[in-house]
């Protein structure tokens, strides 16, 4: 399975994608790293490892079909099977989704359905969680559609939130449970062990 990784930001998540592949834990291989911007950290990652990288934004082209197209380019010639955002922080464009329908992965810092939707990410989930009183929060791999953060969820984990916490030691740890399931998700598609109905997942 080849996956392609978009990413705005340093490429943690990425980066555990590309360890769980090395380890022999992860049947397949990232073939292009695609960010939105040139100087994210995640396009180090993907040099260093000798991925093929695109820096495209929608700021770049006069209107969203010529984005789209360039998008939609990059995916084709790198022969892109999945897609997987990594701490992307733009909407995918509603044609890029139909195109890869079922087949765009995202990792959320928090257990959907609550705290998601447009300006949920970063720390701004977890001080909206921490704020909330919850006594649990964690991460969530989901299915991209049209919305944010609203497609059917394929795998979630949960951590305790402790009394003492801050909105960067809450993220410290969701972000240890995001490095694990991001894989887990991922190699349950490589695997061809993922039927989906409507809104729902299941992983045989």
């Amino acid at each position: 399975m080849n996956i392609g990784v978009f990413a705005s930001g340093r490429g943690s998540n990425f980066q555990a994608i590309l360890n769980a592949i090395h380890q022999g834990y992860l049947p397949a291989r990232v073939t292009l790293l695609l960010s939105n911007k040139s100087d994210a950290g995640a396009l180090e990652i993907a040099r260093s490892n000798g991925i093929a990288t695109a820096h495209l934004s929608q700021k770049q082209f006069p209107d969203e079909e010529l984005y789209v197209a360039a998008v939609l380019a990059a995916l084709k010639e790198h022969d892109v099977h999945v897609i997987a955002l990594a701490g992307y922080l733009k909407m995918i464009p509603t044609a890029v989704v139909r195109a890869y329908r079922n087949r765009i992965l995202n990792i959320h810092p928090a257990l959907l359905p609550w705290f998601g939707g447009p300006g949920m990410y970063g720390h701004h989930v977890h001080e909206a969680v921490l704020a909330s009183g919850m006594k649990i929060s964690g991460a969530t791999v989901h299915i991209v559609d049209e919305e944010y953060d609203h497609g059917p969820i394929v795998i979630q984990k949960t951590v305790p939130i402790e009394q003492q916490d801050t909105p960067e030691t809450l993220a410290a740890r969701v972000l240890t449970v995001e490095h694990e399931i991001y894989p887990l998700a991922l190699k349950a598609f490589a695997e061809n062990r993922v039927s989906i109905k409507e809104r729902s997942v299941w992983i045989h």
